[in-house]
Protein backbone atom coordinates (compact mmCIF):
# COMPACT_ATOMS: atom_id res chain seq x y z
CA UNK A 1 0.00 0.00 0.00
CA UNK A 2 1.43 3.45 -0.68
CA UNK A 3 0.70 6.25 1.42
CA UNK A 4 1.17 9.84 0.66
CA UNK A 5 2.08 12.27 3.67
CA UNK A 6 1.67 16.22 3.77
CA UNK A 7 3.13 17.79 6.84
CA UNK A 8 5.35 20.78 7.15
CA UNK A 9 6.73 19.90 10.67
CA UNK A 10 10.01 18.36 10.23
CA UNK A 11 10.10 16.07 13.59
CA UNK A 12 6.22 15.24 12.88
CA UNK A 13 6.81 13.86 9.10
CA UNK A 14 9.77 12.35 10.21
CA UNK A 15 8.30 10.20 12.82
CA UNK A 16 5.18 9.37 10.21
CA UNK A 17 7.46 8.32 7.55
CA UNK A 18 9.45 6.00 9.81
CA UNK A 19 6.79 4.57 11.56
CA UNK A 20 4.55 4.04 8.67
CA UNK A 21 7.43 2.67 6.74
CA UNK A 22 8.25 0.07 9.72
CA UNK A 23 4.37 -1.28 9.96
CA UNK A 24 4.89 -1.78 5.79
CA UNK A 25 3.45 1.30 4.31
CA UNK A 26 5.44 2.82 1.28
CA UNK A 27 5.62 6.35 1.78
CA UNK A 28 5.83 9.32 -0.08
CA UNK A 29 6.32 12.33 2.42
CA UNK A 30 5.71 16.16 1.09
CA UNK A 31 7.09 18.75 3.45
CA UNK A 32 4.81 21.82 2.20
CA UNK A 33 1.48 22.41 0.24
CA UNK A 34 2.60 22.54 -2.94
CA UNK A 35 4.49 19.65 -3.22
CA UNK A 36 1.77 17.86 -1.35
CA UNK A 37 -0.83 19.25 -3.98
CA UNK A 38 1.19 18.48 -6.72
CA UNK A 39 2.29 14.72 -5.46
CA UNK A 40 -1.67 13.83 -4.90
CA UNK A 41 -3.07 15.64 -8.07
CA UNK A 42 0.12 13.41 -10.57
CA UNK A 43 0.96 10.00 -8.65
CA UNK A 44 -1.52 7.40 -7.35
CA UNK A 45 -1.87 6.51 -3.54
CA UNK A 46 -4.19 4.25 -1.49
CA UNK A 47 -4.24 6.91 1.00
CA UNK A 48 -3.32 10.54 1.81
CA UNK A 49 -2.55 11.95 5.55
CA UNK A 50 -3.17 15.42 5.28
CA UNK A 51 -1.89 18.09 7.51
CA UNK A 52 -4.79 20.89 7.73
CA UNK A 53 -2.86 24.10 9.09
CA UNK A 54 0.34 24.69 5.82
CA UNK A 55 2.23 27.27 5.03
CA UNK A 56 1.81 27.84 1.18
CA UNK A 57 -1.59 25.50 0.28
CA UNK A 58 -3.45 24.30 3.24
CA UNK A 59 -5.17 20.47 3.35
CA UNK A 60 -8.77 22.09 2.57
CA UNK A 61 -7.96 23.55 -0.49
CA UNK A 62 -6.13 20.43 -1.28
CA UNK A 63 -8.70 18.35 -0.54
CA UNK A 64 -10.92 20.22 -2.34
CA UNK A 65 -8.74 20.39 -5.37
CA UNK A 66 -8.75 16.40 -5.33
CA UNK A 67 -12.59 16.16 -4.93
CA UNK A 68 -13.55 18.50 -7.77
CA UNK A 69 -10.86 16.17 -9.78
CA UNK A 70 -12.87 13.53 -9.41
CA UNK A 71 -9.94 11.41 -7.26
CA UNK A 72 -11.52 9.16 -4.55
CA UNK A 73 -8.28 8.57 -2.75
CA UNK A 74 -9.14 8.23 1.35
CA UNK A 75 -7.98 11.54 3.11
CA UNK A 76 -7.41 11.24 6.45
CA UNK A 77 -6.78 15.13 8.30
CA UNK A 78 -4.41 16.13 10.91
CA UNK A 79 -4.30 19.04 12.90
CA UNK A 80 -4.25 21.11 16.29
CA UNK A 81 -7.25 22.74 15.60
CA UNK A 82 -10.18 20.89 17.54
CA UNK A 83 -13.27 22.92 16.55
CA UNK A 84 -16.30 21.21 15.60
CA UNK A 85 -16.61 23.88 12.36
CA UNK A 86 -13.33 22.94 11.41
CA UNK A 87 -13.83 19.32 11.78
CA UNK A 88 -17.34 19.87 9.78
CA UNK A 89 -15.75 21.77 6.85
CA UNK A 90 -13.08 19.23 6.42
CA UNK A 91 -15.54 16.25 6.34
CA UNK A 92 -17.76 18.53 4.01
CA UNK A 93 -15.30 19.25 1.54
CA UNK A 94 -14.27 15.39 1.19
CA UNK A 95 -11.95 14.39 3.89
CA UNK A 96 -12.45 10.60 5.23
CA UNK A 97 -11.36 11.13 8.93
CA UNK A 98 -10.06 13.68 11.02
CA UNK A 99 -7.32 13.40 13.65
CA UNK A 100 -6.44 16.21 16.25
CA UNK A 101 -2.74 16.43 17.22
CA UNK A 102 -1.11 15.57 19.52
CA UNK A 103 -1.93 11.55 19.14
CA UNK A 104 -0.97 8.35 19.93
CA UNK A 105 1.04 6.97 16.35
CA UNK A 106 -1.41 3.77 17.69
CA UNK A 107 -4.68 5.41 17.16
CA UNK A 108 -3.35 6.84 13.47
CA UNK A 109 -1.73 3.58 12.78
CA UNK A 110 -5.49 2.06 13.40
CA UNK A 111 -7.41 4.75 11.03
CA UNK A 112 -5.25 4.39 8.52
CA UNK A 113 -5.79 0.31 8.21
CA UNK A 114 -9.96 1.42 8.61
CA UNK A 115 -9.77 3.65 5.81
CA UNK A 116 -7.59 1.70 3.23
CA UNK A 117 -10.33 -1.65 4.34
CA UNK A 118 -13.48 0.84 3.62
CA UNK A 119 -11.65 1.86 0.72
CA UNK A 120 -14.33 3.17 -1.78
CA UNK A 121 -16.72 0.71 -0.77
CA UNK A 122 -15.20 -2.19 -1.96
CA UNK A 123 -13.72 -5.14 0.25
CA UNK A 124 -9.57 -5.06 0.46
CA UNK A 125 -8.13 -8.61 0.75
CA UNK A 126 -6.20 -9.32 3.23
CA UNK A 127 -4.66 -12.28 1.77
CA UNK A 128 -2.78 -12.87 -1.83
CA UNK A 129 -1.89 -15.80 -3.01
CA UNK A 130 -0.11 -17.42 -6.41
CA UNK A 131 0.46 -20.88 -6.43
CA UNK A 132 2.31 -21.68 -3.17
CA UNK A 133 3.06 -18.23 -2.50
CA UNK A 134 0.82 -16.75 0.57
CA UNK A 135 0.43 -12.79 2.02
CA UNK A 136 -0.79 -12.27 5.00
CA UNK A 137 -1.34 -8.12 4.39
CA UNK A 138 -2.22 -7.01 7.40
CA UNK A 139 0.34 -8.79 9.46
CA UNK A 140 2.88 -8.32 6.98
CA UNK A 141 3.75 -11.78 6.87
CA UNK A 142 4.91 -14.30 3.77
CA UNK A 143 4.11 -18.17 3.43
CA UNK A 144 5.73 -20.67 0.79
CA UNK A 145 4.25 -24.20 1.14
CA UNK A 146 3.17 -23.40 4.55
CA UNK A 147 6.43 -22.26 6.00
CA UNK A 148 7.05 -18.54 6.88
CA UNK A 149 9.35 -16.69 5.20
CA UNK A 150 10.91 -13.95 7.20
CA UNK A 151 11.13 -10.90 5.15
CA UNK A 152 12.52 -7.59 5.83
CA UNK A 153 9.90 -4.66 5.65
CA UNK A 154 11.17 -3.47 1.74
CA UNK A 155 11.69 -7.32 1.05
CA UNK A 156 7.50 -7.71 1.73
CA UNK A 157 6.85 -4.27 0.14
CA UNK A 158 8.61 -5.63 -2.96
CA UNK A 159 7.03 -9.53 -2.95
CA UNK A 160 3.05 -7.47 -2.46
CA UNK A 161 4.11 -5.19 -5.58
CA UNK A 162 5.09 -8.13 -7.38
CA UNK A 163 2.17 -10.58 -6.38
CA UNK A 164 -0.49 -7.75 -6.55
CA UNK A 165 1.12 -6.95 -9.88
CA UNK A 166 0.83 -10.41 -11.00
CA UNK A 167 2.22 -11.23 -14.52
CA UNK A 168 2.94 -7.89 -15.55
CA UNK A 169 7.13 -7.22 -16.20
CA UNK A 170 7.51 -4.48 -13.90
CA UNK A 171 10.59 -2.48 -14.90
CA UNK A 172 12.99 -1.24 -12.56
CA UNK A 173 12.19 2.66 -12.76
CA UNK A 174 8.50 1.63 -11.21
CA UNK A 175 10.26 -0.82 -8.46
CA UNK A 176 12.77 2.02 -7.79
CA UNK A 177 9.83 4.53 -7.04
CA UNK A 178 6.58 2.53 -5.99
CA UNK A 179 9.15 0.48 -3.44
CA UNK A 180 12.20 3.11 -2.63
CA UNK A 181 10.15 6.22 -3.59
CA UNK A 182 12.78 7.20 -5.57
CA UNK A 183 14.08 8.31 -9.31
CA UNK A 184 15.83 4.74 -11.03
CA UNK A 185 19.53 5.68 -11.54
CA UNK A 186 20.58 3.17 -13.99
CA UNK A 187 24.42 3.25 -12.07
CA UNK A 188 22.64 1.46 -9.66
CA UNK A 189 22.04 -2.14 -8.71
CA UNK A 190 19.82 -1.76 -5.39
CA UNK A 191 16.98 -3.23 -7.02
CA UNK A 192 18.75 -6.38 -8.62
CA UNK A 193 20.26 -6.87 -5.28
CA UNK A 194 16.55 -6.42 -3.45
CA UNK A 195 15.12 -9.03 -6.40
CA UNK A 196 18.46 -11.52 -5.78
CA UNK A 197 17.87 -11.33 -2.01
CA UNK A 198 14.25 -11.66 -2.17
CA UNK A 199 14.72 -15.16 -4.68
CA UNK A 200 17.35 -16.49 -2.34
CA UNK A 201 13.83 -16.63 0.27
CA UNK A 202 11.22 -16.91 -1.74
CA UNK A 203 12.40 -19.45 -4.98
CA UNK A 204 15.31 -21.09 -3.96
CA UNK A 205 14.35 -23.45 -1.04
CA UNK A 206 11.48 -24.50 -3.82
CA UNK A 207 11.62 -26.38 -7.22
CA UNK A 208 8.75 -24.23 -8.98
CA UNK A 209 10.14 -20.56 -9.58
CA UNK A 210 7.86 -17.56 -8.76
CA UNK A 211 10.19 -14.83 -9.88
CA UNK A 212 11.19 -14.09 -13.18
CA UNK A 213 13.91 -11.89 -14.71
CA UNK A 214 12.76 -10.53 -18.49
CA UNK A 215 15.49 -9.24 -20.33
CA UNK A 216 16.45 -5.32 -21.12
CA UNK A 217 12.78 -4.77 -19.25
CA UNK A 218 12.43 -6.12 -15.90
CA UNK A 219 10.95 -8.45 -13.19
CA UNK A 220 7.79 -10.10 -12.65
CA UNK A 221 5.92 -12.87 -10.78
CA UNK A 222 3.59 -15.47 -11.65
CA UNK A 223 3.28 -19.37 -11.92
CA UNK A 224 6.12 -20.79 -15.15
CA UNK A 225 4.17 -22.19 -18.17
CA UNK A 226 4.48 -25.97 -18.09
CA UNK A 227 7.11 -27.05 -20.45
Amino acid sequence: MRLLVVEDEIKTGDYLHKGLSEAGFIVALARNGLDGHHLAMTESFDLIILDVMLPDVDGWRIVKALRDAGRDTPVLFLTARDSVDDRVKGLELGADDYLVKPFAFAELLARVRTLLRRGTGAAVAERIQVADLELDLPRRRAMRGGTRVNLTAKEFALLELLVRRRGEVLPRSLIASQVWDMNFDSDTNVIDVAIRRLRAKIDDPHPIKLIHTVRGMGYRLDIPDEP
